[in-house]
């Protein structure tokens, strides 16, 4: 069961983690699965957007910590995603890059009241993910470098631990590092998807 905004239970969605560096791919891939497979899309990043862009009280606040360089605590991006979950109403949820770190991880089982069903992992290679995000910058290459280097730094140390957790509990389904480098990417992802979620969903 999924604890409801009035402390009550609602009936629990599948749930579906989908983590990754950033050029790993792993945006396109949700939206994918989502299109395929009829999961809810959820991406952190868009809905604290959304927040800010209603002009709400808690919109507000979170532009304020964003603007003085802060991270938003765990616990209104996880409320926020919570409601998102409500509001879709939908069977099978896939949250896009989240959690981002442990102290989100322990904040979404505290506040949802639940574990995900599944984690899928794309375990893309840096030198992969670093061409695919230059490809997507303009400007001095050097800087771009360093940048994406330092973003990719920041993934290792916040997001590995949380994938180190969910594989202990059973949790984690790799996409390989060879498929990142497939020329047919997208159908050889879906092959995995397909197993991955398709076969447990049948079960949920």
């Amino acid at each position: 069961m999924l604890q409801g905004s009035d402390g009550g239970d609602t009936q629990k969605p599948f749930i579906a983690f989908v983590l990754g560096g950033p050029g790993s791919g792993k945006g396109t891939q949700c939206t994918k699965i989502a299109s395929d497979f009829g999961f809810a899309h959820l991406s952190a990043g868009d809905i604290l957007r959304h927040e800010i862009a209603s002009g709400s009280e808690k919109g507000e606040l979170i532009l304020e910590i964003i603007k003085e360089g802060r991270i938003v605590p765990s616990e209104i991006t996880v409320e926020l995603i919570r409601k998102a979950m409500e509001m879709n109403n939908a069977k099978r949820v896939l949250i896009d890059g989240f959690p981002r770190c442990e102290e989100n991880r322990i904040a979404f089982e505290r506040i949802v009241g639940t574990e995900p069903d599944i984690v899928i992992f794309f375990d893309c290679p840096e030198d992969e993910m670093v061409k695919r995000l230059l490809g997507r910058n303009q400007g001095r290459v050097d800087d771009n470098i360093e940048t994406i280097k330092k973003r990719l730094k920041v993934f290792e140390s916040l997001n590995i631990p949380v994938v180190d957790y969910y594989s202990s509990r059973g949790k984690v389904h790799k996409v390989s590092k060879q498929f990142c480098f497939a020329l047919n990417y997208l159908s050889k992802i879906n092959f995995v998807s397909y197993h991955y979620i398709v076969l447990l969903t049948l079960y949920h």
